[in-house]
Order: C-alpha cells, then structure tokens, then sequence
C-alpha cells in the first residue's frame, strides 16, 4: 500500500517517459496530488474530470453495465492515460507520456499496478 504523494511519485519515477502523474477527485475536479512538470496538471485535472463525467453519461444512456478501465487519449507527442480507481469512487490517476520514449503497454500495465496499491 502507498499513500497518495508516493503513488505519483512513483508514476513519474517507474514508467518510462512519463512527464506528469496526478491523482484527481473527478467529482471536484481537484487535484489531490501531483508529481512531474511540463503541464498545467490543475487545469488538466478539471478537464479530464469532464471528460470522465461525460463518458459516464453517455454509457448510461446506451444503457451500458459496465464501468471504464482506463481512458487513452492519443496526441502528436503525448499519450494521456485517466484510469478510475475501483476503491475510492470518482478519483482517478492521470498519467502523461512523451510518446517518444514511452510503451503504452507498460504504461498501462504500471499504471493498474500502482492504483492496485493507491490509499487515499
């Protein structure tokens, strides 16, 4: 188990070519703990919790029982990776990779694991 500030700390730290690890309250849109730099991660963390908010409206209205594993977004030279926690409801990890120097499969391997051990 790992607090909060060393979850992202070891995002950063653990997988190759991240830039920026946060953990977000997707309800709030706050930020409750960030490591890295290169990227308003404030302004991200409100704007990735739409993001959430609205993939969960549109699975609810296509009547979908499901729930969201992770979200990829795949930019020219980033890959953004929002993954919900399954232990605290609505707080999710964000992750962004240089997609340079990064394996997306690994990252997202990594990513699960540390949210496995996440306590908030």
């Amino acid at each position: 188990m790992s607090n909060i500030k060393e979850t992202v700390e070891e995002l950063v730290t653990s997988i190759d070519g991240a830039i920026v690890a946060a953990v977000v309250d997707g309800n709030s849109g706050m930020l409750l703990a960030s490591a890295g730099t290169g990227l308003d991660v404030e302004l991200a963390a409100a704007g990735n919790s739409e993001v959430v908010r609205s993939k969960l409206k549109t699975m609810k209205a296509l009547g979908l029982k499901d729930d969201i594993e992770d979200i990829l977004l795949t930019l020219g030279k980033q890959y953004h990776i929002i993954r919900p926690t399954e232990k605290y409801e609505g707080v999710f990890l964000y992750v962004v990779l240089d997609k340079a120097k990064s394996n997306l499969a690994l990252a997202r391997r990594s990513v699960m694991a540390l949210e496995a051990k996440l306590v908030l």
